[in-house]
C-alpha cells in the first residue's frame, strides 16, 4: 500500500485529494494548521501542525522505521480570494514561503519518492482578454500582479533545484480557480464564485447583489472533481516543470454571477461596486495537462449547479 502525506489537508482542495487518495487505495496522512470546517477527514492519520515551523514538517514526514513517504502533496499555503490576497501580503509572503522552503528541503532529506507542489497561475501577468494563451514556460520574464503569485513563482524554483540538482522527483501544476462544494464560502478568504453564490442565496428573488469592479473581468473556474483528477494524473505522469490545470471555458464575473442566478432560479441585479478585481484576464493553455489524458468534465453551469445547493445549505443552517 503506497502512503502519501497531504499538506493542507484542513482546506478544500486538500481535503478532497485525501478522499481521492483513499478511493485510489492508499494510506494517508493530513496535516494542517486547522481541521476541515465542512468535512470529516477520511485520512488514516490527521496531524495538527503549523508547517511554519521546520520541526512541524519533519514530524509530518516521519514514518515508523523512518520509512519515506511514496508521495507528498505540498497544499499547505496562507492564502485565499481576491479581498485576502490584496490585503495580506506581508503574511503571504512570509508564512506560504517558510512552509515551502522547510517541506520541500526536508522531503529531499527523508527520500520521499515523489513531491507535489501546488502553484497557482498567479505566477501569470495581466493580459487582456483576446491575447494569445500563455504556454507555461512564458511566465517568465516575470510579471505577477499580487505578491501571491510572485511567492508561488519562488517556491516553484526552490523545488524544481531540488529536482535537477539532488534528485528528488517533482511536479507542479499551476491551479486556476477552483471551485465546488466543502471550500470557504465566507469569512473574508473565499472566493468568487463561492462568494457570489452565498450572496445570491442571501439574496430575495428579484433583489440585487454586489460585485467588486465593473463584472468584466474574464477568468475560468475549474469544478473540484476536475482539479483533483488533474493533481493525481500529473503526479504519476512524466511531465516536469510548471502544468497548468484548468478548465478551458472563459467567462466574465458578470456571466458568472448570472450563471449562479439562474441556476438558484432566482432574477438578481448586479450592483458594481469597487474593491479588489486583480487582472483584467490571464489566458493559459493547458496543452501539456491535456498530453497526459486529463480533460476538464464539468462546464461551470454544470459545475456551479453541484456547488449552489451546497452554499445555499450552509446560509440556511448560518441563520438557524
Amino acid at each position: 500500500m503506497k502512503k502519501a502525506l497531504v499538506c493542507g489537508a484542513g482546506g478544500f482542495i486538500a481535503g478532497h485529494l485525501v478522499k481521492k487518495l483513499k478511493r485510489e487505495g492508499y494510506w494517508v496522512r493530513g496535516v494542517d494548521i486547522k481541521e476541515h470546517e465542512y468535512a470529516q477527514t477520511e485520512a488514516d492519520e490527521f496531524l495538527l501542525l503549523d508547517l511554519r515551523k521546520e520541526q512541524s514538517c519533519i514530524t509530518a514526514l516521519t514514518l515508523p522505521n523512518d520509512e519515506p513517504f511514496d508521495e507528498v502533496y505540498q497544499l499547505a499555503a496562507d492564502m485565499g480570494g481576491m479581498g485576502f490576497i490584496h490585503s495580506a501580503e506581508v503574511d503571504i509572503m512570509h508564512n506560504s514561503a517558510l512552509i515551502n522552503i522547510h517541506m520541500t528541503h526536508n522531503a529531499w532529506k527523508t527520500g520521499v519518492r515523489r513531491y507535489f507542489f501546488s502553484s497557482s497561475v498567479c505566477v501569470y501577468r495581466d493580459m487582456a482578454a483576446d491575447e494569445p494563451e500563455m504556454t507555461e514556460a512564458e511566465a517568465v520574464p516575470a510579471n505577477p500582479d499580487n505578491e501571491y503569485g510572485w511567492e508561488k513563482l519562488y517556491s516553484e524554483r526552490v523545488a524544481e533545484a531540488y529536482e535537477r540538482n539532488l534528485g528528488m522527483q517533482v511536479r507542479i501544476a499551476r491551479f486556476q480557480n477552483c471551485y465546488g462544494p466543502e471550500g470557504t464560502w465566507t469569512g473574508g478568504r473565499e472566493k468568487a464564485p463561492a462568494a457570489l453564490c452565498r450572496k445570491v442565496a442571501e439574496a430575495r428573488d428579484g433583489g440585487s447583489i454586489e460585485v467588486w469592479g465593473d463584472g468584466t473581468a474574464i477568468r475560468s473556474y475549474t469544478y473540484i472533481d476536475d482539479m483533483v483528477e488533474g493533481i493525481y494524473m500529473l503526479m504519476h505522469s512524466d511531465l516536469h516543470g510548471a502544468v497548468n490545470i484548468g478548465c478551458p471555458q472563459y467567462v466574465s464575473v458578470n456571466e458568472l454571477a448570472e450563471t449562479i442566478a439562474e441556476v438558484a432560479g432566482k432574477k438578481i441585479t448586479l450592483d458594481h461596486i469597487d474593491g479588489p478585481v486583480g487582472v483584467q484576464s490571464r489566458n493559459f493553455s493547458n496543452e501539456r495537462i491535456y498530453s497526459i489524458g486529463w480533460e476538464s468534465k464539468f462546464d461551470l453551469k454544470t459545475g456551479i449547479a453541484k456547488t449552489y445547493p451546497w452554499v445555499e445549505e450552509q446560509v440556511k443552517k448560518a441563520r438557524k
